[in-house]
């Protein structure tokens, strides 16, 4: 379980966030037998399905900042959180239309970090859309990725009405595979989830451990959830579980 794992940003807004509830929010798929909706504080899943004791970590050149629609953090499908597992300089902040965290405009004014808007270039302004990040030889400042991490519909709200996200560019992705996401498949296959965004601006900023660990990580977190959701037991010798080992990738009680 998860008594001894430091919050890191995602959980940090997800506490914030119940603080701030008048009800309790009740996710879908709470365990029989059991109080509706018991999960694991430090993975979400079901407990007998935790994954806690396989959270791994990668040192990145990268940081990753997650603006979260107002219940996202709240999801246990949600797949920012992975990102905040695997990826030590993760930040993450809600979103609102009509206020802006005064500690996102510190963090994207912070010399150290060069901010990417990540979002589809067909909505930016062409002069805005890049499609490759400085590599680490010539970079004066580390990439910053900016996920917008909500449905599809509130990600192009929050696009457009994000006023201090326009001085940054565009990172405009041109990944020719199909999304793996099967717990909330968008409608469209070439609209990837944040896990799969992350690992592959990870990817394209020459972090290329951190993007494979974090690709198995969601692979093995998304087939403990749907074990759970279908009463069946985790398969611990699944492909995702034997690439996960294979890269070696520490686990982590940060």
């Amino acid at each position: 379980m998860a008594e001894d794992i430091t919050p890191h940003a995602v959980s940090r807004l997800r506490s914030a966030r119940l603080a701030r509830s008048v009800k309790p929010f009740l996710a879908r798929g709470g365990p029989r037998g059991g109080p509706r909706g018991e999960r694991c504080a430090g993975c979400r899943l079901r407990p007998s399905h935790c994954l806690c004791a396989l959270r791994p970590t990668q040192p990145t050149r990268a940081g990753v900042c997650l603006l979260m629609a107002d219940i996202e953090p709240l999801k246990p499908s949600n797949t920012g959180w992975l990102v905040a597992d695997v990826v030590q300089d993760t930040f993450a902040f809600g979103w609102a239309r009509t206020e802006v965290d005064p500690a996102l405009l510190a963090l994207l004014a912070d010399p150290q970090w060069q901010p990417y808007v990540v979002f589809p270039g067909e909505y930016a302004a062409p002069e805005r859309v890049v499609h490759a990040v400085a590599p680490a030889a010539d970079a004066g400042r580390r990439p910053l990725y900016i996920l917008l991490d909500a449905t599809w519909p509130e990600a192009r709200k929050m696009f457009r009405k994000s006023p201090y996200l326009e001085r940054f560019p565009v990172l405009s992705l041109l990944a020719e595979q199909v999304s793996r996401y099967q717990l909330r498949r968008s409608t469209r296959c070439d609209h990837f989830c944040t896990a799969e965004v992350a690992a592959l601006c990870l990817e394209l900023g020459g972090d290329t451990r951190a993007a494979q660990t974090l690709e198995a990580y969601f692979d093995m977190f998304t087939h403990h959830y749907l074990q759970a959701k279908h009463q069946l037991p985790p398969d611990l010798e699944s492909p995702a579980h034997q690439a996960l080992r294979a890269l070696g990738a520490p686990a982590t009680a940060r």
